[in-house]
């Protein structure tokens, strides 16, 4: 089993025609995704890589092809309407790649997101996506990872750095850790999934045995995740935090990553997830070697 991504994923990309939305859409097919329709205003009719038909709008690419998620390659300044554009054709699952967008912006995405929890699944922005492992057919990446470092098992992977996230898998698949579905949040102040709503997902899923965590400095979804596994997880948790080191009010990489007010800071965060049970990995090359012990594997 999975979570949200698998064989039965129909993906849609906006943006296709653009050199990123392009040069990826291309590495999702060679992985063995079923990419069945392209968006770009002004360009329907066309053809994507030879077969993939390209429509003018989303809802119309749904309805012809049957695509029922979306992965967002469109520039900042029009990524959000892109986003709505996906919720208003009741995509499940949308998945946005794009990086930099106004915050302004993702407050009335998070406002429409917030109403349609019960339908619909907004990953990012400015995350490297999602992938559940597998051989063509079977496996399903929507997003930019490397799909080559990862390896079908049982250890699912969320983090708001894609980064980490590609080191975490590298050192899983070098120990011979399969993964069930690796999940990059992404790390800007206003987006949609975070810990807790993956955390729900690994928790329910029975082929994913344990979870790594990858977290950062800045706001307090970590203090939440903390929360939830020491209420309702059963799997083994190892999480990293990054930034252990950062000033206060100095903003380390990402945007939604800085220590403010005296809030959000490494330790706190490592106490939490010390707290709920979740053990520590010291360094990010001990990421898999922490999960590896508590999973005995």
């Amino acid at each position: 089993m999975s979570v949200l991504v698998g064989k039965d994923t129909r993906l849609l990309v906006q943006g296709i025609t653009g050199a990123a939305g392009a040069f990826h859409a291309k590495q999702m097919i060679d992985y063995g995704t079923n990419l069945v329709a392209g968006v770009t205003p002004g360009r329907g009719g066309e053809k994507f890589d030879a077969r993939v038909p390209v429509f003018d709008t989303v809802i119309q690419g749904v309805r012809a092809t049957g695509a029922n998620a979306s992965c967002i390659f469109v520039p900042p300044a029009g990524a959000a309407d892109a986003i709505l554009e996906a919720f208003d054709a009741g995509l499940p699952l949308v998945v946005c790649i794009t990086e930099g967008i106004p915050v302004s912006d993702m407050l009335k995405v998070r406002r429409v997101f917030e109403g349609l929890r019960a339908s619909t699944r907004l990953i990012g922005p400015n995350c490297p996506g999602i992938i559940t492992p597998g051989g063509v057919g079977e496996g399903c990446k929507i997003g930019i990872m490397p799909g080559h470092i990862h390896k079908s098992g049982h250890v699912g992977v969320v983090s708001r750095s894609g980064t980490l996230t590609y080191e975490a898998v590298g050192q899983l698949t070098a120990r011979g850790i399969g993964q069930s579905t690796c999940i990059g949040i992404g790390g800007d102040p206003v987006g949609g999934m975070d810990f807790v709503d993956v955390l729900e997902l690994y928790q329910a899923d029975p082929d994913t045995h344990g979870v790594i965590l990858i977290g950062e400095i800045g706001g307090a979804a970590e203090e939440r995740a903390a929360r939830f596994i020491r209420e309702h997880m059963s799997k083994p948790v190892a999480a990293f935090i990054a930034g252990t080191t950062a000033p206060p009010g100095k903003r380390m990489g990402h945007a939604g990553a800085i220590i403010a007010g005296g809030k959000g800071t490494a330790a706190e965060k490592i106490a939490a997830l010390e707290a709920a049970g979740a053990r520590i990995a010291p360094t990010p090359s001990d990421m898999a070697s922490t999960l590896a012990q508590m999973l005995r594997y």
